[in-house]
């Protein structure tokens, strides 16, 4: 896989061609940030300051430094119980306070039942959705929850290690969705041409983000290539960096994916 050094914007083929009016509505989106860290490992911040981490890793691979505990977290969400969605030693510890720790499984093991649950901490508001890290009910590979959150007028969506295509009875506990995180990588989740299909079923408004996909530093799962096969070029955002601010700018392609590097650029420099 290819990264670029700047930005390039590509549009979806036909697979995301009429988003979905029909989204979170309510007050405008606050000024929330993504960062991605590899694998399916993302870090929500809310504007006001409140931090969610989504199934974190400490692959080798990614942590260049070698320190592992390097990403505050004030809650962390866990989809399945697989080691390189679960492991806390990648969320740093501040000032003694242990982040709450949500997860889309209730018992350890690869074959626990989804933990189905709403509820409210500070501004956010999760809840779980059950799926399967297969396409065949969970036999291969077990359960998966997906996490939806509402925050600052956006609704967020981690597909954590989504192995199907989404029913109608999922799609409509999901929900409309502004931003998607989604596995691209095959192997052991959605490939590149499954994962376009899910987002047509979804139809975020504003964001998809790519997750659980091959690098040229970790190489276990496909590379990005096939989710962007057949489209037209400017909804895609390939980044150099690690980190965005969500925004609902009219004027951008929409829905946008954007593809962030693994790594912050400031380490890529040393």
């Amino acid at each position: 896989m290819r990264l670029w050094a700047f930005a390039i914007l590509v549009l979806f083929g036909s697979a995301f061609l009429g988003a979905s009016t029909a989204h979170s509505g309510g007050k405008a989106g606050g000024p929330i940030k993504i960062e991605y860290h590899g694998q399916s490992f993302y870090i929500l911040t809310t504007s006001k300051g409140t931090r969610v981490a989504f199934d974190p890793h400490t692959i080798p691979a990614y942590h260049p430094d070698g320190i592992v505990n390097q990403h505050p977290a004030d809650i962390v969400c866990m989809s399945h119980n697989h080691p390189d969605h679960t492991r806390m030693e990648a969320i740093k510890i501040e000032k003694g306070k242990k982040p709450t720790i949500l997860r889309g499984l209730k018992t350890p093991g690869n074959r626990a039942d989804w933990n189905i649950f709403q509820k409210t901490i500070g501004e956010l508001k999760f809840k779980t959705v059950g799926v399967y890290h297969d396409d065949s009910e969970g036999l291969a590979r077990g359960k998966v929850a997906v996490f939806v959150v509402e925050v600052d007028g956006w609704r967020i969506a981690h597909l954590g290690d989504l192995g199907h295509l989404l029913t109608p009875s999922q799609l409509k506990r999901i929900g409309p969705v502004d931003v998607v995180m989604i596995p691209v990588g095959g192997i052991y989740t959605l490939n590149g041409a499954e994962a376009k299909k899910v987002v047509a079923q979804l139809k975020p408004k504003e964001y998809v983000f790519p997750m659980h996909f091959g690098t040229k530093v970790f190489e276990d799962v496909l590379p990005v290539d096939e989710f962007y096969e057949d489209v037209e070029k400017r909804r895609i955002a390939v980044l150099d960096e690690n980190v965005i601010k969500l925004n609902r700018d009219p004027q951008r392609p929409r829905p946008l994916i954007v593809q962030l590097h693994y790594w912050a650029k400031e380490k890529k420099e040393k």
